[in-house]
């Protein structure tokens, strides 16, 4: 006998399925236009920043001050994640997602608007981490934004898919802004230092109109509709959050440290390549991130399917514990100076293994927790989380001992935060079949 679907049922399933793909295109565009600033800003810190930006004649401290305001950025995200968070379960998901893209896509254009040095002194400077400052604040809550939005449009059984877009828009913007900066960089250096570099930061007018044409379009989620016409809506979620669920911002903040292993092999990585023990060309090492992002571009969403039939925890402790291996044998691999070698353990480690976590966590931290505090809940946790990777290359630097194995203590460190990213989840509940409007909420007994 064959079953008969309820009046509208099929209808009902067209529409989620179109709303889940338009607010995963918009999470893709959002994701990109933050990832394209990200990569554009921190070659632009290595690059020209130090000589434009800072007083000449101190090169060695320009660098470290034009790096520093890249690690501004990620100092700024916490408190991003706490205003944002609050706004984004207090008046909805859908307004502050284009508050944020207008906030991140305005700092970054402003940036390429900037007075150098030599023509306003230290304003210049100053103004320089002003825009960095709006930069991180606007990243505090754009992931929390676009994964909460696109789980909340997400149809069933495909939650860990549609969010996982978040993170394929990263891959894009990182090979977007390569694509873009590498003949910028290849510029004669006083066409670079006169007017070049600004064209990065220009070019990012294309993604926002893109993006803000996308997500003005998108409805607000039913979920958050459902808690205003209910008067669900908490006065204060924060303080809801952590009376609720405190112990699951704990297991977002600890199970977030996975993300190390990108900054400790994209930062610290090639500077221990190019450095004298090593001694590799700095163009050929950087060719690792591009095919490691084109590699991850595929498997991001094959690990998210993955998770949606057999769970997200099983997949993320297996890829974190995974990452913790191949640590050692990719620093390994750069010790040899053989870059087939090289590259092939680096796709593996950053393209395959790392998007079993990567593609996970849009998905797994909104479902963690319950509707009234998700936004809130991902974007603090989160982003208190990845302090540790903004940071992380700096300690490799202090860590890191002499000689060409002086790479030891550094993946003896990331080896230990994925560890403890595949702890925190092993506490954590599995969530991927939970249906919608039980997340963050206790099981039901029998």
């Amino acid at each position: 006998m064959t079953a008969t679907l309820p009046a509208g049922a099929d209808v009902r399933r067209r529409d989620t399925h179109a709303a889940g793909r338009r607010a995963a295109a918009a999470a893709f565009l959002g994701s990109m236009l933050e990832y394209y600033d990200f990569v554009v800003y921190g070659a632009a810190a290595a690059l020209v920043f130090p000589a434009l930006f800072f007083p000449s004649g101190t090169s060695g401290l320009g660098v470290v001050a034009a790096l520093a305001t890249f690690g501004v950025g990620y100092i700024a995200r916490p408190l991003g994640g706490i205003v944002l968070g609050h706004f984004g379960d207090r008046i909805g998901r859908k307004k502050v997602l284009l508050f944020t893209l207008v906030l991140m896509g305005g700092s970054s254009m402003g940036i390429g608007f900037l007075p150098t040095y030599e023509q306003v002194g230290l304003l210049a400077p100053v103004l320089l981490v002003v825009a960095r400052l709006a930069q991180g604040f606007s990243a505090g809550g754009e992931a929390a934004g676009a994964s909460t939005l696109t789980l909340e449009h997400s149809p069933v059984g495909k939650r860990g898919l549609f969010t996982s877009f978040t993170m394929s828009g990263c891959q894009a913007g990182t090979l977007l802004a390569t694509l873009v900066f590498i003949p910028i960089a290849s510029m004669p250096d006083d066409m670079l230092m006169a007017w070049g570099w600004r064209i990065p930061f220009w070019s990012s007018v294309a993604v926002i109109v893109l993006a803000y044409v996308v997500r003005s379009r998108l409805d607000e989620t039913p979920v958050f509709e459902a808690e205003v016409s209910d008067d669900d809506v908490p006065k204060m979620p924060i303080m809801e959050l952590f009376r609720t669920q405190w112990a699951d911002v704990l297991r977002v903040v600890f199970a977030s440290i996975f993300a190390i292993f990108q900054t400790i092999v994209t930062v610290f990585g090639v500077a221990y390549a190019t450095s004298d023990e090593v001694g590799i060309d700095r163009a050929a090492i950087l060719w690792v991130t591009v095919i490691a992002n084109v590699v991850a571009v595929v498997m991001i969403p094959i690990a998210a399917m993955l998770s949606d039939r057999i769970g997200r925890r099983p997949v993320w402790m297996t890829s974190a514990i995974l990452c913790a291996a191949l640590v050692f044998v990719y620093f390994w691999a750069v010790s040899t100076g053989r870059l087939p070698l090289i590259y092939l353990v680096g796709a593996l480690l950053l393209g395959v293994v790392y998007s079993g976590v990567n593609a996970l966590w849009p998905a797994y931290f909104s479902e963690l927790f319950a509707a009234p505090v998700r936004y809130s809940g991902f974007a603090i946790g989160s982003q208190f989380g990845f302090l540790l990777a903004g940071f992380a290359p700096s300690i490799g630097y202090l860590i890191m001992s002499d000689g060409v194995n002086g790479w030891i203590p550094v993946a003896v460190f990331a080896a230990v935060c994925g560890v403890v990213s595949a702890l925190a989840v092993f506490t954590a509940r599995e969530t991927h079949d939970v249906p919608l409007d039980r997340l963050g909420k206790p099981r039901c007994v029998g």
